[in-house]
């Protein structure tokens, strides 16, 4: 049987891990021998891969461009290096390497959407439009409105306060994750406005320019609990719904607010606790369905991972009554789909099967019997100029040290992310989300899954109080550097405590 060879293209965890899992997950039912690939990563990953003896071969880059790697990929497929690949950072689609890979003849081997179905994660007004006339729900209440005229987002937020306990204020293109900022009360209108429109002063002035509008998406909030759902298609419409996972975007525990903000995502854990079959029917109907078929009338399907993020809300049994589109990303989650992909026997036959056009024969291999939990490592505070960490300034080049013998025994896989290697083979802290720290847990018969989950959660945070993991700080030898939060995964038990003996 020949090997198919698959590219993860991106710099962070999701690409690393999905590449190693593509190389030894073993499938039980669809039979095939895959080689996980990543395209560029880190100049930490192929010395880590060494190190480890994971399976995982690698396509150098030469920037961090869409012409380098479109470069890249061009050649690789001539070489036969790759039989296909898997676009992960969004900013590559925005910027139309798809577009750059299909005029090269190479279109069937990339999975991804090009420039012009790309507006659904690049331009939220736009999406919101789209999803209107696909006629998939989103926030009870939406306007556009000129940025820079406060009296009118004034006017609208207290409108939805008034109306729905709250407002969400959003920069429409695209912003890693952190462009959206909560209003809660009055008293936080011109603050939150004032820091947001400070933020991306320069992105909007680099999209838009000085004189033409400013466009602000401004959403009532809404309630209920947040969920995605990762969805494979190929190009012929045929789609899988993936696992869930739970996502931990704000950097400490509780609400998102000033001091709280949203990051790229601190941890994340598969299943989400209120996963059932009738959530995912719903998710199917009302979301998947009527977002393939509209994409597909509009002529820009292809190959593609769809991510809707989304809030539900549930009747007292906790059936879904309802989902709500908050936003659509064009890419696997990011930590979201690493304890997916660690639940997933056949991640391999799945992207093959988008490439050929047969997904619907070949049916996510889930261990369903696992629960997956990640935890993001990221800088904390200190360094010469007192720097605030991750996600704020940030100390860079101090020593990564780890005890993988210990890692390998408690069955903890380290990706490295933000992470620098030396000549000599010294792991260095390149800064934001430097490392993950990811798991499994077999949920045994008679056993509660919040148990499972709070012993899944110890074994990781152990390893992190142990020491096991640690930047060394330049003032203190003896410390570290990293900072992660503690409570991803503590869900698990308020869902049980919500409905006791029904989760």
């Amino acid at each position: 049987m020949q090997k198919v060879k698959i590219g993860f293209i991106g710099t962070d965890g999701r690409s690393f891990l999905a590449a190693l899992e593509t190389s030894r997950a073993t499938s039980e039912l669809y039979p095939g021998d895959y080689q996980g690939v990543v395209v560029r990563g880190t100049p930490a990953m192929p010395p880590f891969a060494r190190k480890m003896r994971w399976p995982v071969d690698f396509v150098p880059v030469a920037a961090n461009s869409p012409e380098a790697y479109g470069a890249a990929l061009l050649a690789a497929f001539s070489e036969e290096a790759l039989d296909l690949a898997l676009v992960m950072p969004e900013a590559l689609l925005f910027e139309g390497l798809v577009d750059k890979v299909e005029e090269a003849g190479f279109g069937e081997r990339i999975i991804g959407l090009d420039q012009k179905g790309a507006f659904l994660e690049a331009d939220k007004i736009a999406c919101k439009r789209f999803c209107r006339a696909a006629g998939i729900p989103v926030a009870p209440a939406w306007s556009e409105v000129e940025a820079r005229d406060y009296p009118a987002v004034l006017g609208i937020c207290l409108d939805y306060l008034h109306e729905y306990g709250g407002a969400v204020l959003k920069f429409p293109y695209s912003a890693g994750g952190k462009g959206a900022r909560i209003i809660l009360n009055a008293w936080e209108i011109r603050e939150v406005y004032d820091l947001l429109l400070k933020d991306y002063k320069d992105s909007y002035s680099q999209f838009c320019g000085k004189k033409n509008p400013w466009p602000l998406l401004i959403e009532a909030r809404m309630s209920g609990v947040e969920i995605s759902f990762t969805i494979f298609v190929d190009k012929n419409g045929n789609y899988q719904l993936l696992p869930t996972a739970m996502d931990y975007p704000e950097r400490f525990e509780g609400p998102p607010g000033i001091d709280n903000p949203i990051t790229g995502g601190m941890g994340s854990i598969s299943p989400h606790p209120f996963e059932s079959p009738s959530l995912m029917a719903l998710a199917e109907e009302t979301i998947a369905k009527p977002l393939i078929q509209s994409m597909k009338a509009k002529g820009i399907l292809r190959p593609c991972v769809l991510y809707p993020g989304c809030f539900a809300s549930f009747a007292s049994n906790f059936e879904p009554r309802a989902i709500r589109v908050c936003e659509i990303n064009i890419r696997p989650g990011e930590p979201e789909f690493q304890p997916v992909v660690k639940r997933l026997r056949n991640l391999g036959a799945l992207l093959e099967a988008m490439r050929d056009g047969r997904l619907h024969e070949v049916a996510p291999e889930v261990r369903a019997d696992q629960i997956s939990l990640c935890l993001a490592l990221v800088t904390g505070p200190g360094g010469p100029k007192q720097q605030k960490g991750y996600p704020w300034s940030l100390t860079k080049g101090e020593v990564l040290e780890m005890d993988f013998e210990y890692c390998d025994k408690k069955k903890i896989t380290v990706i490295p992310s933000a992470m620098d290697c030396t000549e000599e083979g010294v792991f260095k802290s390149d800064g934001s989300r430097v490392a993950y720290l990811v798991a499994n847990a077999t949920v045994k018969a008679g056993q509660k899954r919040g148990q499972v989950v709070e012993s899944l959660r110890l074994r990781l945070l152990n390893a992190f109080d142990q020491g096991k993991i640690r930047v060394i700080p330049r003032e203190n030898e003896q410390g570290n550097r990293l900072a992660l939060r503690r409570d991803i995964g503590l869900h698990y038990q308020k869902a049980e405590m919500l409905a006791p003996g029904d989760r």
